[in-house]
C-alpha cells in the first residue's frame, strides 16, 4: 500500500497540513505518470544532515535536502528525503518566503529528484524550479 511518512531526527518538528500535503506530493508523482510506493520525510538539524553529506555523499557542505533513490521497479517511487529545517528557515528569510513556502518547495524538489529531475546545469536547474513552481501552484492549501 503506498505511503508517505513523516518523522523528526534530533529536532522538534511538525508539518502542518499533512494529509494535504500528502494528497499534494501523490497528485504530483501520478501527474509525471509514476506511481507511489513509499516516501519517507525525515525532518533534522544542518549538523544531522552535515554529518548525512559527509558520510554518503562525501560532500563537506550543508545543504536543504538529500534525497535517496531506493525504487527497485521502474515508474515507481521508493524513497528517503532527508530535510534541514535549519536550512529552510535560513532560505526562507533569505529569499523573502514564508518557512511553509520555502518547505513545500523543498519537499516537492526531492520528489522530483525521484522522477528523474536534475538540477546541476543551468539547464537542468532551469527546468526544475519550473516544474517546482507549477507543482506549487497546485498545492491548492
Amino acid at each position: 500500500m503506498p505511503r508517505i511518512s513523516f518523522f523528526e531526527e534530533g529536532i522538534s518538528y511538525s508539518l502542518k497540513n499533512k494529509r494535504p500535503v500528502k494528497q499534494w506530493i501523490k497528485d504530483t508523482i501520478i501527474a509525471e505518470g509514476f506511481e507511489l510506493d513509499e516516501l519517507t520525510y525525515i525532518f533534522c538539524s544542518d549538523a544531522y544532515l552535515l554529518q548525512i553529506n559527509q558520510q554518503y555523499l562525501d560532500h563537506d557542505t550543508y545543504t536543504d535536502i538529500i534525497t535517496f533513490d531506493n525504487s527497485t521497479a521502474e515508474k515507481e517511487i521508493t524513497g528517503d528525503i532527508f530535510i534541514s529545517i535549519d536550512r529552510i528557515r535560513e532560505n526562507a528569510a533569505k529569499f523573502n518566503q514564508t518557512v511553509a513556502d520555502e518547505l513545500h518547495r523543498v519537499i516537492i524538489h526531492g520528489v522530483l529528484h525521484l522522477l528523474g529531475y536534475k538540477d546541476k546545469t543551468p539547464n537542468d536547474n532551469k527546468k526544475m524550479t519550473q516544474k517546482e513552481d507549477e507543482y506549487l501552484g497546485k498545492r491548492g492549501f
